[in-house]
């Protein structure tokens, strides 16, 4: 009967919200620009994962601490990589890829598609000159 106790007072004291309101709301906005280690496209907000009440409390410690959204934004990027941000910054080679790679592609695709266009149209005048 205890250990049910136990264990009910510390699942309802995880999610303990801040008692400022706007630094829930910040902590709340920085829950949704978070991802889920353990979900990967779950924000950690939405997450009913373990890890994920870790880091919901996690943000919260270091909201009520002071710490500016960079900063906790900044701290989960060094403890789990760039993955668990959910806009990528872009500033390695793997970002640029992300961020470039599909206009990139696109760009490509476009010169292919109109050189062998103006490839065929030169070859069709040059069919209809030699069959007069």
């Amino acid at each position: 009967m205890k250990a049910l106790f136990l264990s009910l007072v510390i699942a309802l004291a995880a999610d303990v919200p801040l008692d400022n309101a706007d630094e829930e709301a910040r902590a709340q906005a920085l829950m949704r620009e978070l991802r889920c280690v353990a979900c990967e496209n779950e924000p950690v907000s939405q997450s009913a994962a373990p890890i994920a009440e870790d880091m919901r409390t996690r943000i919260r410690e270091m909201v009520g601490e002071g710490s500016t959204d960079q900063e906790v934004r900044d701290w989960f990027e060094s403890r789990y990589g760039e993955f668990v941000l959910f806009r990528p910054k872009g500033n390695s080679l793997s970002g640029a890829l992300l961020w470039i790679g599909p206009f990139a592609l696109l760009a490509i695709g476009g010169l292919i598609g109109f050189l062998t266009a103006r490839r065929k149209r030169t070859v069709a005048r040059d069919i209809e000159a030699e069959d007069v």
